[in-house]
């Protein structure tokens, strides 16, 4: 028998829906409409498809959604100004800026200028900072989603043993220090580690965030142990034609599955709760900002 198929579309939907309970009750009760900020610099299409989906949704939620659409050759200068001006609308609760920046942008001075209230993405020094120490912080959405599958479909997480595979800022280190909160033992794995197949084997959780087209094979993977896959890869694909491509993930799926007791598949499984754990993210700064009582289970 296989693993069971963690859907990923399916808990977002969930989440988005209960993201448009609270943003319709903080209007009724409250007079008040969390707002998303999203700034584009460039024309990247992959961002441009990932903004456009984002703004999408928002509106969908009943959220007011700000997008600014920037030149690809914007000086640092005007792109901080921007954000300053962000970081003082009250009507602004979240702000975004799409990630890759161009080349002549420092990434880090970018992000670390945000207000750290707003840093709906986790990634300002402060949340960072926040998360690893256990106190109330913006958490990143893409390992926030896997929290939240992992929940779904575990329950208690407690005593579990966790190996993340990849230490990125984004999703590795977060990651690791989500699952310490919910008291699972974890290891972060890399490209450096010794005998990553006996490591990855020992593990209750699996979560592979490293970025390399199916790099984890079946015979990595605990009998029964939970399998998120983060990765999203595009191959070629020649049985669809010449030049075509698909999606994959970080893992082998067709021999994970055989293997796992559950399993995000790619697509369909992480990315569609990265965008609505951003959307839950709006809500609880809002609520922050506000002074109202936080809406359970949109965070960690």
């Amino acid at each position: 028998m296989g693993a069971q198929i963690i859907d990923g579309k399916a808990i977002a939907a969930k989440l988005r829906g209960q993201v448009g309970e609270h943003v319709t009750r903080l209007k009724a009760d409250h007079g008040i409409t969390p707002g998303l900020a999203v700034v584009l610099i460039g024309e990247d299409p992959a961002s441009q498809v990932y903004v456009r989906s984002k703004g999408k949704m928002t509106v969908e939620v009943g959220m007011n959604s700000y997008e600014h659409k920037l030149e690809v050759d914007t000086s640092e200068s005007d792109l901080l100004a921007l954000i300053a001006q962000l970081n003082t609308d009250p009507d602004v609760h979240g702000i975004l800026v799409q990630l890759p920046l161009p080349g002549h942008l420092d990434e880090d001075l970018v992000i670390n200028s945000i207000d750290p209230a707003k840093d709906v993405d986790g990634f300002h020094i402060s949340n960072v900072g926040l998360l690893g120490t256990g106190q109330k912080s913006m958490v990143p959405c893409t390992p926030l989603g896997c929290l939240m599958m992992l929940r779904d479909h575990l329950g208690s997480l407690s005593g579990m043993d966790a190996v993340v595979i990849g230490r990125s800022n984004i999703v590795g280190k977060p990651m690791a220090q989500l699952l310490l909160g919910d008291s699972c033992t974890v290891t972060i794995a890399h490209s450096r580690t010794r005998d990553l197949p006996a490591v990855v084997r020992q593990a209750d959780i699996v979560v592979a965030a490293v970025g390399r087209p199916e790099m984890v094979p079946g015979d990595w993977i605990k009998p029964g142990a939970t399998v998120i896959d983060v990765g999203i890869n595009r191959v070629d694909a020649p049985e669809k034609g010449a030049g075509k491509t698909r999606l994959v993930g970080d893992c082998d799926f067709d021999s994970c599955v055989a293997v796992a007791g559950a399993i995000t598949p790619v697509p369909g499984g992480v990315g569609p709760m990265t965008i609505a754990c951003l959307l839950a993210n709006t809500v609880t700064a809002c609520c922050r900002a506000n002074g109202v009582a936080e809406p359970e289970g949109l965070t960690a």
